[in-house]
């Protein structure tokens, strides 16, 4: 994606600064786990965020092309591990590891509040 003002700290109210927010690149890395899985999950199912452990190391500008990526690294019954990065031009910008659950969605959604 290209960085717009809209995914900055001072747009997303997550810091002062008007480069790619964190807030943004964690949903940048998840889309990237969601579309690793796509079209892998059995029909009635889906995934669900569970834990996010994500080092943001480098600023990214307005204007500044990024890219997530996301490897399968484990499955653990119904939890699967994935291993994220974030880069732009310049390099690494982010890493990490995110955990997603498989649920059946109408069963996850009588448990919503």
């Amino acid at each position: 994606m290209t960085v717009a003002e809209a995914d900055t700290a001072v747009a997303l109210r997550s810091g002062q600064v008007p480069v790619l927010a964190t807030p943004r690149v964690v949903a940048l890395c998840e889309e990237a786990t969601c579309e690793a899985v796509s079209g892998q999950l059995e029909a009635g199912q889906t995934t669900v965020g569970m834990r996010v452990q994500l080092d943001h190391l480098a600023p990214t500008a307005v204007g500044g092309a990024v890219t997530a990526e996301a490897a399968l690294e484990k499955v653990q019954g119904r939890r699967l591990v994935f291993t994220v990065s974030v880069s732009d031009a310049q390099g690494l910008v982010a890493a990490g590891k995110i955990t997603r659950v498989i649920v059946e969605v109408d069963r996850f959604l009588k448990k919503a509040h």
